[in-house]
């Protein structure tokens, strides 16, 4: 069964070229003929009925009122933010360099392939950071150093200070650990200048993801770099590259590693190998995992104290958004991605035990209170809006089960600081003792979807002034980029 028409690519040339979404055999397909290279069929997604339970939360938006790139043929062609996006950034990326101390065969970004340095100057990247910021009505709100590797880079703690500079509220970088394990000092330095998190590259709790993935073993690497973050009290994301027959049976023990690290861990962000590297084209579907499958793991896995059902889209949260929106009156970014593009929980850690928020909080019945409170707030004016707080502040208790909550979790208390009292910082007790399990299905030639990219809130800025979405930098545009802002390397 046909579910959709969309413009797809071709895996060898790149083109764009027609294509269908349909299912069969309870999966959904994406199917493409390339006039040149012939048919291709893969996997969109390996469970039809996840698929449709995530169209629900479908939310699309009105991407920004200031694109930076003219239309010109199909979309993704000449891609950069344009008038046909339809999301916001939510997180820029900048890849500072191409450099890096690794060489894994599942990258997409590497020096020694390429054959030369892409590593923009300080200046070049401070025009990035203002690209970004310059977005409308809402600014990105924050930014991710990446590469390559941005730690091999003398200026990065310059960098980390000029992204606070520019405004940005909240600064990531990409590791791989190395320079963090090697210079105990980095992380404090980093600390002190405003970082706020570590994206750590961690790919198991053995040696053996490392050793097949990375060609080492990094696994003792990565301790030492998660301890000296400890001691700077830098908050670390791990970042999984999960593949099928790599580290798809440690979904379970990563989680309860991060969970056994509460202290500094903050969450862990899966994300499924994107074919868009080296990994040859025959075995693409053998390796595929998509968000079900990962749902799936993770309930096996932890024997079901998280499930697949605690799972919700990303963009779920757009009612929460909407809400602040109303109370403030002013434009919020918004979490507009492709329902298909991410799915995330919140756990708890209450005396050991594992509670997904899902247990205590009713969290579509809370949606759609925000949601209700939010049109009526547009529909009654100043007094409206008081009346609606209040209403929805008596009824916010009622979303939740007091009797399964954790303990040390004062729910009601910080949700009527944030509805009422507008005081956001209160979020931050909302973090204590909690871990957010997310997976980022990014896209590659093989399952690339247009309605999906025009989605992306996930925006690499580049030299030429370019704001462009993630799966299309990665899939057809970073070999063209850095060819044209690179130079030679130097053996």
């Amino acid at each position: 069964m046909v579910i959709k028409k969309t413009k797809s690519l071709c895996p060898e040339c790149l083109q764009v070229v027609d294509a269908e979404v349909f299912e069969d055999q309870e999966k959904i397909m994406i199917k493409k003929t390339c006039p040149e290279h012939g048919e291709f069929e893969n996997t969109y997604w390996q469970s039809s009925e996840a698929y449709r339970y995530a169209a629900d939360y479908d939310y699309v938006g009105d991407g920004i009122s200031n694109p930076r790139t003219t239309v010109e043929g199909e979309c993704p062609q000449n891609c950069g933010l344009c008038a046909e996006h339809e999301s916001q950034t939510i997180l820029g990326l900048i890849d500072v360099t191409n450099r890096c101390n690794l060489r894994c065969p599942i990258c997409f970004a590497n020096a020694a392939v390429s054959k030369s340095l892409y590593e923009p100057t300080y200046e070049e990247i401070r025009q990035m950071l203002r690209n970004l910021r310059a977005n409308q009505p809402v600014p990105t709100p924050a930014i991710q150093y990446a590469g390559g590797e941005p730690t091999v880079r003398k200026d990065i703690v310059e960098l980390v200070k000029l992204a606070r500079e520019e405004g940005f509220s909240h600064t990531q970088i990409a590791t791989n650990g190395i320079k963090l394990a090697k210079d105990p000092e980095l992380a404090q330095k980093l600390k002190d200048a405003s970082l706020n998190t570590v994206y750590l590259q961690f790919d198991g709790v053995t040696e053996e993801p490392y050793i097949k993935a990375r060609r080492r073993n990094l696994l003792p690497t990565k301790l030492e770099a998660i301890e000296n973050c400890r001691k700077a009290d830098l908050g670390i994301v791990l970042v999984p590259t999960l593949v099928k027959g790599i580290n798809d049976d440690q979904v379970g023990d990563i989680i309860q590693f991060a969970i056994d690290n509460l202290d500094i861990i903050r969450g862990v962000n899966f994300q499924p190998v994107s074919f868009a590297g080296r990994t040859p084209a025959d075995e693409v579907e053998e390796q595929r995992i998509t968000i079900p499958t990962f749902q799936k793991l993770v309930e096996d896995q932890t024997d079901g104290q998280i499930g697949r059902d605690d799972f919700y889209p990303a963009s779920s949260v757009i009612p929460i958004t909407d809400f602040v929106e109303a109370i403030e009156g002013e434009d919020q970014v918004s979490f507009t991605c492709h329902p298909h593009c991410g799915a995330a929980t919140y756990i708890f850690i209450d005396n050991d035990e594992i509670i997904p928020i899902t247990e205590f909080v009713d969290v579509d019945r809370f949606f759609n209170l925000l949601s209700r409170s939010s049109d009526d707030i547009k529909d009654g004016g100043i007094v409206g809006k008081a009346r609606v707080i209040s209403r929805a502040t008596m009824e916010l208790p009622k979303t939740i089960d007091r009797n399964k909550k954790p303990d040390s979790l004062d729910i009601t208390g910080i949700l009527t600081k944030v509805f009422k009292e507008r005081s956001y910082s209160a979020l931050g007790d909302f973090h204590h003792k909690t871990l957010l399990i997310s997976c980022m299905h990014f896209m590659d030639p093989w399952n690339f979807d247009q309605d999906r990219v025009r989605r992306c809130v996930i925006h690499y800025a580049v030299p030429d002034g370019r704001i462009i979405p993630f799966c299309s930098m990665n899939a057809i545009y970073r070999s063209e980029i850095e060819k044209k802002f690179a130079k030679p390397l130097k053996e």
